[in-house]
């Protein structure tokens, strides 16, 4: 049976309210996401919260299905107030359901490249938004996964799951340095593919091989010299107007788009 939680001073909202910051996140290994489709869409890959937190008043069969979820998990259901839910993820609109998971792996030696012709890779990506949103084209396209290199945004932000639509739950995700991602992928089979202002290879007449590992540099710099270097193609997406580059998330799903037709076709 849930239990109702009111006041602001419950320790239980203070522990919850803390994960909205990135040490705490790590300490725990815990990350909070927020509204009921993105939680429903947890639910159908299997993982449920062990905390839900869910508006009084509130009555919807996907949130029935929710709390009966979690409570069959041994998690615990929580019916409290819209401003806790505010205070929890610090909205002022906040969705009706919160909940906290437990934060999922992240080792480059889980994957399978075998599993998808196309993998993302990300690095020094700074803006979570940019990275949920890679996240929901890699669950666009049926990729493999994101791999993230070096100092990027933390996946388990509240803003970064929140821009991901659930996808966080769909794309494995891994985290690595250059040191380590490189070997590994040269372990077995798999194209390096990299976006790039300094080539003359239209992204169109590229050929692309499977799997494809389509490598996104920073927002602001691009991929460093020594990246490119060890890329075994690069890639460039025309500019026709006065931009010279596509935002970063978008330029991943242009890339994307393309290399899954090829294969397809």
């Amino acid at each position: 049976m849930p239990r109702t939680i009111t006041a602001f001073s419950n320790p239980l909202v203070r522990e919850v309210r803390n994960l909205r910051d990135k040490r705490h996140r790590r300490e725990q290994r815990r990350f909070l996401a927020e509204g009921l489709r993105i939680l429903t869409e947890a639910r159908e890959t299997g993982r449920v919260p062990e905390l839900l937190f869910y508006a009084s008043g509130t009555a919807h069969p996907l949130l029935a299905a929710l709390v009966r979820s979690v409570e069959a998990a041994g998690g615990e259901a929580i019916e409290t107030t819209p401003d806790i839910l505010s205070k929890l993820s610090g909205k002022d609109n906040p969705q009706t359901v919160v909940g906290v998971f437990d934060e999922l792996p992240t080792d480059l030696e889980r994957l399978d490249r075998s599993a998808s012709g196309i993998w993302l890779v990300a690095e020094r990506l700074r803006d979570p938004g940019n990275l949920g949103t890679i996240l929901r084209t890699g669950d666009a396209i049926g990729a493999g996964g994101l791999i993230l290199i070096g100092e990027c945004v933390d996946p388990f932000s509240v803003e970064a799951v929140r821009a991901s639509m659930g996808a966080i739950f769909t794309v494995p995700v891994a985290r690595a340095g250059w040191d380590a991602f490189l070997p590994w992928l040269r372990s077995g089979p798999g194209q390096l593919v990299g976006l790039s202002l300094d080539t003359d290879t239209d992204y169109r007449a590229a050929r692309y091989a499977a799997p494809a590992f389509l490598l996104t540099g920073n927002e602001a710099q691009g991929l460093p010299p020594d990246y490119a270097a060890a890329c075994d193609l690069l890639v460039r997406i025309p500019m026709l107007g006065k931009a010279d580059s596509l935002n970063a998330a978008v330029a991943t799903a242009v890339m994307g788009y393309e290399v899954l037709a090829q294969q397809r076709g």
